[in-house]
């Protein structure tokens, strides 16, 4: 059988870069004989079946694919979500970067339903994530949990070496800690200096946050590199709250002068179309925000 594939691989070149109907025809083929054809392979005389297993045990393709095709498996995915959240969020734009298929459930803070009071017991928060009856709670630690159940080696929303994971996941505890925090300081603060504090300290980590894409991204767009990854997706949400943040916070949002890294970085990251799918619109948070603060404060001022 493998000298076989190896005479097909001859006569055609089936997808090159991309993944063809005779690629996925090989992969039933795969799917019985993987374990025997990898040991019986002959480098010298199969060398093109054991390019072609290699290759494709490595696309992201297979990655998604095997867990069905070969194990009989069918994911059920459900997002328990409310639709202001960005952390919620977060997790919608992980699954679509991964082309998982989900239920969206939208969720009230005023009555929330017994799902999430059963899934997320302990906080009772949203986003939960309910993947095959099993809940996972908690943003940061869904996206990895995306990320480790539909990754693959070639498409991983962390780096590879420890290091470089470890500074990610730096940064993306740095935007639960500090952009949140501050943001929600500008919402629920009455005039004064309490909220002209949260704005300065916004200000400050926008600062922050454009120094640190200059030293993570190395010049490319993304602090992923060439693709939106885990700190991407930790941050993007917030983009469409800058406009509530700006007119209820008076805040003079990161210019091309002040921040040109981060600034590129919102327009880069905002045409995504994992992003763009998953961001509300700035006008209608900035509503809601807007409805909130008139409810703690008696005023919108």
């Amino acid at each position: 059988s493998s000298s076989f594939l190896h005479r097909a691989l001859e006569k055609m070149e089936f997808g090159k870069s991309s993944i063809v109907t005779h690629d996925v025809t090989l992969q039933s083929i795969h799917a019985f004989y993987s374990f025997s054809l990898l040991i019986n392979f002959n480098g010298s005389q199969c060398w093109r079946s054991s390019w072609w297993s290699l290759r494709f045990l490595t696309t992201e393709w297979y990655a998604l694919s095997s867990r069905c095709f070969i194990m009989g498996e069918k994911d059920e995915v459900k997002v328990l979500q409310l639709w202001v959240s960005v952390f919620g969020v977060r997790v919608l734009i992980a699954l679509e970067e991964k082309g998982v298929a989900y239920e969206y459930e939208e969720e009230s803070l005023q009555n929330k339903s017994q799902l999430l009071l059963e899934s997320n017991p302990v906080y009772k928060k949203v986003p939960v994530l309910i993947h095959n009856g099993k809940p996972v709670c908690e943003s940061l630690i869904i996206v990895q949990y995306i990320d480790d159940v539909w990754g693959s080696p070639r498409k991983s929303f962390l780096p590879q070496t420890p290091y470089e994971r470890a500074i990610a996941r730096f940064w993306a505890d740095y935007i639960d800690k500090k952009v949140y925090d501050a943001g929600a300081r500008i919402l629920r603060s009455p005039p004064g200096e309490q909220r002209h504090q949260a704005t300065t300290d916004l200000a400050e980590i926008f600062v922050t946050l454009d120094k640190a894409l200059q030293q993570v991204a190395c010049g490319k767009p993304f602090f992923g590199g060439d693709n939106i990854g885990f700190v991407d997706i930790a941050l993007a949400p917030f983009i469409c709250w800058f406009h509530a943040y700006e007119v209820l916070g008076d805040l003079k949002l990161p210019d091309e002068k002040q921040c040109p890294t981060l600034c590129a970085w919102i327009k880069e990251v905002s045409e995504q179309p994992s992003v763009k799918k998953c961001l509300q619109d700035p006008v209608k948070i900035f509503e809601y925000a807007r409805d909130a603060r008139v409810k703690m404060l008696g005023s919108a001022d």
